[in-house]
């Protein structure tokens, strides 16, 4: 069976905390081991790389890596989420 070696995620913004800037982030996947050693990645179906901010204008997007966390059996993984509160727009598009 596969074992998820990390958390993959993108940065989606900034804010500010106790006047300290501190980042934003959407979880959007892990970085897997298969059983023979092999790594893949899989990503979340709903992450869309487009709707990531872009300020500079790249061709590219930077995905980080991070320590898989223990969310306890009372929490699900963010991945296997829909986006947070606070980042849903309070206002109806059309």
């Amino acid at each position: 069976m596969a074992k998820a070696l990390k958390d993959l995620a993108v940065k989606t913004g900034e804010y500010q905390k106790n006047g300290e800037t501190k980042g934003r982030w959407m979880n959007v996947g892990k970085l897997m081991a298969s059983d023979d050693g092999g790594q893949f990645i899989i990503l979340n179906r709903a992450f869309n790389p487009a709707g990531i901010p872009n300020p500079e204008d790249r061709d590219t997007l930077l995905i980080s890596m991070f320590d898989i966390k223990d969310y306890g059996s009372d929490r699900k993984d963010p991945a296997q989420q829909g986006p947070a509160k606070s980042e849903l727009d309070d206002q109806i598009p059309f």
